[in-house]
């Protein structure tokens, strides 16, 4: 059934071909190869989202089995231990605090995680408008395509260093060394979504220039949402 619904995509792409010139073929192919792209991009963005938010999930609830454990010792309250007592139970008090600390970083990769999904979001909503303006160009909304591809698939890589940054916990590496790379990462990450916004804006703002009139100018902005 797959294989059908392939080969009647590519017959349907071969007729359009065949009906276009030499010039308007090659922008078609390239539009067809950023849309395959995107999609790809994207299957692989929800899946290292879900591992994320799976991890997540299993971060907060070892969270509170270790702040359980926590309120259970008040060593400064047990006056009849012998030292070594004190000591042994000290020490297990002292790396449930670690762990604690260690797992707090997952709040920032939570964030994270929803900025992430923000951003496809946003693309999806944002293309579909695009697409709906009459103001843009075939060739320029390949463009706009192509720039969503680029942060899309930034935005993977900086997801691939914060699963990095989880997994080395497996690997030596310091509580220091693991919150730099998280947060050098989330940093990118958040700069891809901001610079996602500024791209649509400067496309907006490019639209509501072509306007012709009034009207027109009130439609665009109905389409976006402007007030």
């Amino acid at each position: 059934m797959e294989s059908i619904k392939k080969l009647s995509v590519l017959l349907s792409i071969a007729l359009i071909l065949s009906f276009l010139g030499q010039e308007a073929r090659a922008q078609f192919v390239a539009t067809e190869v950023i849309k395959i792209t995107v999609k790809r991009v994207i299957k692989a963005i929800d899946l290292k989202v879900q591992r994320l938010q799976n991890k997540t999930i299993w971060l907060q609830n070892a969270q509170k089995v270790i702040e359980n454990e926590l309120s259970k010792f008040k060593l400064t309250e047990i006056s009849d231990w012998t030292q070594r007592q004190q000591k042994l139970y000290s020490d297990y008090y002292t790396e449930l605090w670690k762990i604690k600390s260690t797992i707090a970083y997952y709040q920032r990769i939570k964030d994270l995680t929803v900025k992430q999904a923000k951003i496809v979001t946003h693309y999806r909503r944002s293309w579909s408008l695009f697409q709906q303006d009459g103001h843009f160009r075939p060739g320029e909304l390949s463009h706009i395509q192509d720039v969503y591809s680029g942060i899309l698939k930034a935005s993977l890589e900086n997801l691939d260093h914060i699963l990095l940054a989880i997994d080395s916990f497996k690997m030596q590496m310091t509580d220091e060394q693991r919150l730099e790379l998280i947060n050098k990462a989330g940093n990118r990450l958040d700069q891809n979504y901001d610079d996602l916004l500024e791209f649509d804006r400067e496309n907006i703002r490019l639209s509501l220039e072509r306007s012709k009139d009034v009207n027109d100018t009130k439609t665009i902005k109905n389409l976006y949402g402007i007030n």
